[in-house]
């Protein structure tokens, strides 16, 4: 092979590297880059909620909407999303270290509706560790209407499930800059992870002017093209998730009967 070749070669070798770099850095990330072990084993867990940045006690009810982005024609379609700790649990079933565990969680209810139509009805199995306060995900069921009319269960599992295993949605005690962790560990189906990316931020949403919030940003492993910031302040929780914003915090009982189904 001449010089020439061999040059051609390595400089499209070169070329094919750095592009890929470019398209897929997200793709360049060790999984093992985020925490994936947690001491379950070493939790009581509890129903009801004392973080302080994510509350899981029943009846809190949390309100957002991209109104003022759709108004101004910045938004394409008007985005609401309703979050409510129900007045529910549900027992999860799993080993960890090969010893069978039960934890009793919450149940969380996620709506979203695009232009009035709701499109997405999820319920996440939450519940927080009492000595820690770090609440964990023990699974979830979704629901999702497509532009056809199909309803999916895409992105729906449970701990103990496939070798699905709890993942940590919110940590307590200090909010420390730089931390990784999966949020959801269940192989080929959810693997949504958190890092926390700002702290000590003064926010002004809808709802009313917040001191003191974080910010994490979430990826997942299943595609590296998806990113999503969250900002979460103390004593109220999640204010902006992406072009959402808290309109309305509210608490009080909401039974099942009072929920609207996709069906």
């Amino acid at each position: 092979m001449n010089s020439k070749v061999t040059t051609l070669l390595v400089g499209s070798l070169i070329l094919v590297l750095l592009i890929w770099g470019q398209m897929t850095p997200l793709a360049q990330e060790d999984q093992n880059e985020f925490t994936s072990v947690f001491p379950i084993q070493d939790c009581v867990f509890v129903t009801q909620g004392t973080n302080d940045f994510f509350n899981i006690s029943p009846g809190r009810q949390m309100q957002y909407n991209n109104r003022e982005c759709f108004q101004a024609g910045e938004c394409d379609v008007l985005r609401e999303v309703t979050i409510t700790m129900l007045d529910e649990t549900r027992n999860i079933n799993f080993l960890t270290d090969d010893q069978p565990v039960t934890v009793d969680t919450r149940v969380v209810l996620k709506q979203v509706t695009l232009n009035g139509r709701l499109v997405e009805s999820a319920r996440s199995f939450l519940a927080e560790c009492q000595d820690t306060q770090d609440v964990y995900q023990f699974g979830k069921t979704v629901q999702i209407l497509t532009d056809d009319g199909r309803v999916t269960t895409e992105g729906s599992w449970l701990a103990g499930v496939d070798e699905a295993l709890p993942g940590l949605i919110f940590p307590g005690g200090a909010f420390l800059l730089g931390s990784r962790y999966f949020q959801e560990l269940a192989p080929e189906v959810a693997l949504n992870r958190a890092e926390h990316v700002a702290l000590g931020l003064d926010v002004e949403v809808p709802a009313g002017t917040f001191e003191g919030c974080v910010e994490v940003r979430e990826t997942t492993g299943l595609d590296t093209m998806q990113v999503s910031t969250k900002t979460y302040c103390p004593g109220t929780g999640l204010v902006i998730d992406d072009d959402v914003d808290l309109i309305e915090a509210t608490g009080g009982s909401v039974v099942d009967d009072e929920i609207e189904t996709i069906f």
